[in-house]
This record gives structure tokens, C-alpha cells and sequence, in this order.
């Protein structure tokens, strides 16, 4: 996966509670094994009429959210079932970091694990963060992973929690299995001493 340091963008404002992985990406679309695509069917029944033709008035089709990384959504993101594609069609569209006030734990851990940073903001950083991109949808915002820092486009700053393996996998672009192969010198030293 990409390393992860810091993002600057636009915002991508959806602001819809309760948004559950069958949303993000519709169960159809599951018999992939290969991540590369999967953004084109992101919101895949929201983002288009039943002809194919995109709906111009989905934010995702609007050309000014062309390239943002970030997607500003409402309470309760990534709840229902707890497939692997929902932050793999995220991060093939481009995304790199969704913004809730909570985020489901399934999805959380498998956005991490995939190259997506989600980050949880109280309720009062949340509303402020809508107000500020409803007012300037043309704003930025910057998230620095090091520091663990969201900065709003007024300037104000809001802090984020993320454990340390997953933030020092992100950090360095390695999934679980790259950063077990690491180890692989010492674990041959390991067995050769122990006659394993």
C-alpha cells in the first residue's frame, strides 16, 4: 500500500448517517479478488441511474471533488457487514481519509489495514468542520499522520487516535504479511539455533 504521511485536500461532503458498506459498495460487486477498478462502483447505486449514466447531482460526480481525498460523512460510517472491498473501493476512487463521528470498528480496522485513514472528531469538531466546508466547499483541509492532527481550513486543529502498529504500517506503506517478512532473517536465525 502507499505510505501514508499527510493530505492536503478538498473535501468531499456527504453527509448522510448511517452509511453501511453495502452503500459504499453493493454486495454484486464482491467476487473480486483485485482492488484495481473497484472506485468505479463506489456508491454504485447511489452514483448512477439504472442505464449507467451518472447522476449529476451525486457529489461523487460533481467535477469539482474531482481528486479530493477526503470524504466528510455523517454519524455511524461503515456500519453492516464487514467486507474488505468497502475501504478498497474508497481508496481506488482516490480517497484516502473519511472523517465521522463514529466510525464501525470492522471497517475502521480494515481501512487501516488497506491504506485508508479514518478518523473519529466530537460532535461540536464535526459540525464546525461541515460549517467551515458548507460556507467554503473550495477549502482544504490538511491531516498530518505523524502528529496525529487534523487542521480545518479555518486553521483550527483537532487531534485523532490511531494505534501504534497501525499508524507505523501506514506510515511505511507495509500491511500485516510486509511487516512479518521483515523478520525473516531473524526468524531463520531462530530456527537454525533451535534446530527448528
Amino acid at each position: 500500500m502507499a505510505k501514508f504521511t499527510t493530505v492536503t485536500s478538498r473535501v468531499i461532503p456527504l453527509f448522510v448517517d448511517n452509511i453501511d458498506t453495502d452503500q459504499i459498495i453493493p454486495a454484486r460487486f464482491l467476487k473480486v479478488t483485485d482492488k484495481n477498478g473497484l472506485g468505479d462502483n463506489l456508491f454504485c447505486d447511489w452514483r448512477y441511474n439504472a442505464d449507467g449514466s451518472p447522476k449529476a447531482d451525486f457529489v461523487l460526480n460533481q467535477p469539482q471533488h474531482k481528486g479530493s481525498q477526503v470524504l466528510l460523512a455523517g454519524d455511524n460510517f461503515g456500519c453492516g457487514s464487514s467486507r474488505e472491498h468497502a475501504p478498497w473501493a474508497l481508496t481506488s476512487f482516490g480517497i484516502r481519509v473519511v472523517i465521522s463521528t463514529t466510525i464501525a470498528d470492522i471497517f475502521r480496522n480494515n481501512s487501516m489495514k488497506n491504506g485508508l485513514l479514518p478518523i473519529i472528531l466530537t460532535k461540536d469538531e464535526h459540525a464546525q468542520l461541515k460549517r467551515e466546508i458548507v460556507k467554503s466547499p473550495e477549502a482544504q483541509v490538511s491531516v498530518d499522520l505523524e502528529k496525529q492532527e487534523l487542521v480545518f481550513p479555518s486553521g483550527k486543529k483537532a487531534t485523532f487516535q490511531i494505534d501504534p502498529f497501525s499508524k507505523y504500517c501506514m506510515m511505511n506503506g507495509v500491511d500485516e504479511l510486509e511487516y512479518l517478512r521483515r523478520f525473516t532473517k531473524e526468524v531463520e536465525q531462530y530456527e537454525a539455533v533451535n534446530g527448528l
